[in-house]
């Protein structure tokens, strides 16, 4: 498994001038701040969300200053007729799909049915997956954004109100495994990015006031926690560099999750 730097290396300007990228949830957050590096090394890029419409279309704003196209859709991932439509929309404005993050996800949220975790975490991801295929070529790369407490969560345990979140993405990892054979034929490389706690997104600050002190707990443990950006920068990486051997890309300390 591949572990990240401490110190985080961004795009190369003009790296990835013509290509076109797609981050799901990227109006705030790690999606955001991962399509505005896509951005900076000059790909056209599509911000994502779900209900947020002004926030996003504050970000386009700012990164058409960077000369890219940008176009704003939102999109209910778990709506197979919503995403169709943004696969079109994509054609319409950019002819197709370079680069696919599947950052998007929940599962803490109020107010939503049982089954919702699952429901995003692992359905909806192979529905993107599925909506954004035929538009991608050879070259491609699938990049899936998950955390330590996810992706270890069948070795060790995590926080008891993390868990229904922790075993859906773990889920949807799993079932986007599967897929690797039929990508790498298509020539489509697939990379897992998996992060600790990351500092300042709102699963962690919802964990906290959950269980308060468990940050900073962790943070002890770990001896550093990575922020939103600092993570972000990692995940566009995972979208150029040269693929791990087992699809892993391990960001910050992992030596209480691999024993």
């Amino acid at each position: 498994m591949s572990e990240g730097a401490l110190v985080t290396q961004t795009l190369e300007p003009g790296s990835l001038a013509g290509r076109r990228a797609l981050v799901t949830g990227s109006s705030r957050g790690i999606g955001a701040e991962t399509v505005r590096y896509f951005a900076e090394a000059g790909a056209n890029v599509v911000v994502n969300f779900r209900k947020k419409a002004p926030r996003a279309e504050k970000l386009a704003a700012q990164l058409r200053e960077l000369g890219v196209r940008v176009l704003v859709q939102g999109a209910d991932l778990t709506d197979h007729e919503s995403l169709a439509d943004m696969m079109t929309s994509i054609v319409d404005e950019f002819g197709g799909l370079d680069i696919l993050v599947l950052n998007a996800s929940g599962g803490m949220e109020s107010g939503m049915g049982e089954d919702y975790a699952l429901t995003l975490n692992r359905d909806a991801q192979l529905a993107v997956l599925d909506a954004a295929l035929p538009l991608m070529r050879e070259g491609g790369r699938v990049v899936f954004v998950t955390s330590h407490q996810a992706h270890f969560i069948r070795t060790t345990p995590t926080m008891e109100e993390y868990v229904p979140v922790a075993l859906s993405k773990r889920a949807g990892e799993d079932a986007l495994r599967e897929r690797i054979p039929e990508l790498e034929e298509r020539g489509i490389g697939f990379t897992v990015v998996s992060g600790d706690m990351i500092e300042g997104t709102v699963t962690a600050t919802l964990l906290d006031r959950m269980n308060p002190g468990a940050i900073e707990a962790r943070r002890e443990e770990a001896g550093k926690l990575y922020n939103v950006s600092e993570f972000a920068a990692e995940v566009a990486r995972a979208a150029v560099d040269p693929i791990p051997a087992d699809h892993t890309r391990l960001v910050g300390d992992t030596t209480s999750f691999e024993g």
